[in-house]
């Protein structure tokens, strides 16, 4: 080779090697970056936090107040559905957030209901719990009731049973394959032990939801109760808890729960008194007071100003990890926010 040739042949090397090195170094500053922006956003080892919007907060649609929002649903067309527990569902268009229909529900009587769960079934219709007798009602997408379904005895408030008024089915979640529906109580029942709440399930037979096993779910302190639960891609639970001290603020917590695995004990039936009811075994995943602040701001004392009264869950996707989709309930109390965030959650 000549020496010109040799020369442009050795410059080109070094000018293609320098390029790669360029692009290595600007792929691994990109991805400490990345790793940089992940750890920042970490609220645990499994949970992080992509953000927050009060877009929703002390805002009315036709009339109707967007607030006192209790649960979450992904709806068959990928849409969002919020239920009001003042006997209101919402249409949400998350890019802004906004509603763009509301629906009226009401119970057999035309009354309104204390509504705090939702389930979207795969015909389109809605399950909805309230928790005053307690219940659970599906209606059409119009808001038409379609039917009711059974309630074990116990589960029913004092005197028909052994549950505390507005302390009965809180979170409500279809498994996956659609053939089991399950409601969580949100506190225990007399007599059970303080902190043991039961979650009732149905099982689909013939089209219709019949009772199915009950379990039993220790949180992590009696003060906490179950807003919500929400079922993963694979057939576990995912398990808010959530409560309130005044001057304080809100506790507020994420768990997972694995019915596959639960199993019938003696300590259960000693901490329930019904044979039979299998308990669940729980991972904690994330104290939402250890994520990070986001620049929230709380219009009361919190352990941290992102928290509010949360209390409706939904997982809106699962490619590497959940998406999760959490809302706080404000009670229409202008010291509260309506707010919605969006979690990552990381399943092993």
């Amino acid at each position: 080779m000549r020496p010109r040739t040799l020369l442009a042949a050795l410059a080109a090397a070094t000018l293609a090697a320098s390029a790669s090195a360029s692009a290595s170094a600007s792929a691994s500053a990109s991805g400490t970056a990345h790793a940089d922006e992940q750890q920042s956003h970490a609220c645990s080892a499994s949970v992080a936090i992509d953000g927050f919007s009060d877009t929703l907060d002390k805002t009315t649609y036709d009339g109707t107040y967007v607030g006192n929002l209790s649960a979450l649903a992904v709806d068959r067309d990928g849409s969002l559905a919020a239920l009001s527990d003042r006997s209101a569902l919402f249409r949400i268009d998350t890019k802004r957030p906004r509603p763009t229909a509301a629906v009226p529900l009401a119970d057999e009587a035309g009354g309104g209901l204390d509504s705090e769960g939702l389930a979207v079934d795969r015909d389109g219709t809605r399950l909805v719990t309230s928790e005053t007798e307690p219940s659970v009602r599906r209606y059409s997408r119009a808001g038409e009731l379609l039917e009711r379904l059974p309630v074990p005895d116990a589960l029913k408030v004092t005197p028909a049973g052994r549950a505390t008024a507005n302390q009965t089915f809180e979170g409500l979640t279809l498994l996956p394959g659609g053939r089991t529906l399950l409601a969580s109580m949100e506190y225990a029942l007399a007599g059970d032990d303080p902190g043991t709440v039961r979650f009732q399930t149905w099982t689909r037979d013939h089209g219709r939801f019949r009772l199915g096993p009950q379990y039993a779910y220790r949180t992590d302190d009696p003060s906490l109760g179950v807003p919500e639960v929400q079922a993963t891609p694979d057939g576990r639970l995912l398990v808010l808890e959530r409560g309130f001290e005044a001057g304080v603020g809100n506790t507020v917590r994420l768990s997972l729960a694995d019915p596959r695995r639960a199993t019938d004990t003696s300590r259960v039936e000693h901490l329930t008194g019904q044979p039979g009811v299998r308990t669940l075994r729980k991972t904690p995943l994330a104290d939402l007071a250890d994520c990070p602040t986001l620049g929230a701001t709380a219009r009361q004392p919190q352990p941290n100003p992102l928290l509010d009264n949360i209390e409706g869950m939904t997982v809106t996707g699962h490619e590497h990890t959940l998406k999760v989709l959490l809302v706080s309930d404000d009670n229409q109390n202008p010291a509260q926010t309506t707010r919605l965030y969006r979690l990552r959650v990381r399943l092993d």
